[in-house]
């Protein structure tokens, strides 16, 4: 019985060293993990300075994965994200912020990592007569960074951003409303200025639209149409070469300052004609 006491004993002796044993060679390796991850992020912050994206990109990744509970691995994913995003690696840039917004929703710089994404997308767009998804997905990311992080400079660079992709999608309604005009297809042209008047009413575009919506329906006969309109156009933008453009529809003997311009362009002309 007594050597039976001593075994158990002796064997819970060994279990307590090797218990701490344990606990010190754990101790160190987190140290060390964390003493080669902070390395590792510096490393990929010189090489990103050099220009090396790619190399950056795999150190930042490296930092990370060494480290995942430390806060430096969610800095070392936007960061990698950056570096793509500085040399136009747009996929490989949005592919790292959508991870981090899967895995940091609460993340204090969740805003940059939003406004970041919907950069990519806005540098992607290559031709918006053709593929409209960049612009379209840039003006979700925008309008999301508005309406969450109201108070951000984010916000305030994406009210900005946002109106210039406003303007282009207005451009994109303008030209395939006057594709119908010119087609004679009179009532999918009304459609597309309408669209302007009611989506893009705050680029320079309505006043184009609201000239070709008169005119329109000047030449299919629907002048009530056609005056209201020009009395919509008349009210806001008097001053405008559209409004003159609308007047001489209803008005044949005026002559616009358009028509002064080319007479004088035209008088020039013969002028310097005659010294030659």
């Amino acid at each position: 019985m007594k050597n039976l006491l001593k075994f158990l004993f002796f064997l819970i002796f060994l279990y307590s060293c090797s218990s701490k044993e344990e606990q010190k060679v754990s101790s160190i390796s987190v140290g060390e993990l964390e003493t080669q991850m902070i390395d590792a992020y510096k490393e990929g912050m010189r090489e990103l300075e050099k220009g090396d994206v790619i190399y950056a990109s795999r150190k930042f990744n490296e930092a990370e994965l060494l480290y995942p509970q430390s806060e430096w691995a969610s800095k070392s994913i936007l960061m990698s994200a950056y570096a793509f995003y500085s040399q136009n690696y747009y996929e490989r840039s949005i592919l790292e912020l959508e991870r981090f917004i899967s895995k940091y929703p609460k993340h204090k710089n969740i805003d940059y990592a939003y406004f970041l994404l919907a950069m990519n997308y806005y540098e992607n767009i290559v031709d918006e007569k053709k593929d409209l998804e960049p612009l379209l997905l840039s003006k979700e990311k925008f309008t999301y960074i508005i309406k969450n992080f109201p108070t951000t400079d984010f916000a305030q660079d994406s009210k900005y951003k946002l109106g210039l992709i406003q303007d282009v999608l207005a451009s994109k309604e303008m030209h395939i409303a006057k594709y119908y005009l010119k087609r004679k297809k009179w009532v999918a042209a009304i459609n597309r200025f309408k669209t302007i008047l009611s989506e893009y009413e705050t680029t320079v575009y309505v006043e184009e639209a609201l000239h070709r919506l008169v005119e329109t329906y000047y030449k299919i006969g629907l002048i009530d149409e056609a005056e209201k309109y020009a009395s919509v156009l008349g009210y806001n933008y008097q001053s405008s070469e559209w409004y003159e453009q609308t007047y001489r529809i209803f008005n044949k003997e005026y002559v616009t300052s358009f028509d002064v311009k080319k007479d004088k362009k035209s008088i020039l002309k013969k002028f310097m004609n005659i010294f030659k």
